[in-house]
């Protein structure tokens, strides 16, 4: 019997007691309110420098199709579209994709990057993310992202 005893008192002290149990979570609970703020505040800016490098990228590719194809130019709208898809106006044994998929014209938040065509400052072109809301303006991971 007094083995008995000693089993259960052994078992009892194994588990935490429900006070315990409360303290473990607060801890764990300000530990997550202190730390995540920062680190996605670390994720927004993870994806603005992606952002940026894609849109640099996207840069190099429309100088390419356009040195290829500014005299077949007119009066067309272009988008960044023209990198992945054959545009009507050229001929398609003229035609090379300069980027593998729609995809690569997509930024960190899932937004086609816009061309802007002529571009700011006075450039060909720029390329532009408007960063997580996909408006104009914005501070932050809301920021738009212009490659002239």
């Amino acid at each position: 019997m007094n083995h008995s005893k000693h089993i259960k008192r052994r078992a009892a002290r194994r588990g935490f007691t429900l006070i315990e149990a409360i303290v473990i979570v607060v801890i764990l609970g300000i530990l997550a309110a202190v730390i995540a703020p920062r680190l996605l505040g670390r994720l927004g800016q993870a994806r603005s420098a992606v952002a940026e490098q894609r849109a640099s990228v996207l840069r190099g590719a429309m100088d390419r199709f356009l040195i290829d194809h500014s005299n077949k130019l007119g009066r067309e709208t272009l988008t960044l579209r023209v990198l992945v898809e054959r545009p009507s106006f050229i001929d398609e044994a003229d035609y090379q994709a300069e980027l593998q998929s729609a995809e690569d014209i997509v930024d960190p938040w899932g937004n086609e990057f816009m061309l802007e065509y002529p571009g700011r400052d006075g450039k060909d072109f720029s390329i532009i993310s408007y960063g997580a809301d996909g408006q104009p303006g914005g501070e932050g991971e809301a920021a738009d992202i212009i490659v002239p």
